[in-house]
């Protein structure tokens, strides 16, 4: 019997290659760190002060909406320039703040909505105010300011 030459196999290698992992894994660390500034929630944001104009008013006073920072709603119709707002007001509900707005609306068409809110006022409590007066028909409500100065 003739021995054939053994065939010389290459030795194969068992062995997973890494390097194509770590470029993916820094490939989705890069991605993953330049989104997370994105995606973040609580940031802190400091509002622009702006100076702020008289209105003018000649035929009816407006109507001032308040909003203490308790939450606590109170209304001034500033009809009689004799009507202060003062600590002794009794706060009213948001539904009645709308309706007396919109009994008012009714006598005077042109008048003028403007709210007060304090600077420590929840801001759900004034978007509840807008949202509410919006729906019942009062487009044009104004903010009242003070100046920084």
């Amino acid at each position: 019997m003739i021995a054939l030459p053994k065939r010389a196999r290459p030795d194969t290698n068992a062995d997973i290659n890494i390097v194509p992992y770590i470029d993916v894994m820094l490939v989705l660390l890069v991605i993953f760190m330049m989104t997370t500034p994105i995606i973040e929630q609580g940031i802190e944001v400091d509002l622009p002060q702006a100076p702020a104009t008289m209105v003018e008013y000649e035929d009816q006073q407006p109507t001032v909406i308040g909003i203490n920072k308790d939450g606590l709603y109170y209304i001034n119709s500033m009809m009689d320039p004799g009507i202060e707002e003062t600590n002794d007001m009794e706060p009213i509900s948001l539904s009645v703040v709308i309706s007396q707005v919109i009994a008012r609306h009714q006598i005077w068409p042109e008048m003028q909505v403007f709210v007060k809110g304090d600077n420590d006022a929840e801001y759900g409590k004034v978007i509840d105010l807008i949202a509410g007066l919006k729906y019942q028909g009062i487009d044009k409500i104004g903010f009242m300011t003070e100046n920084p100065n």
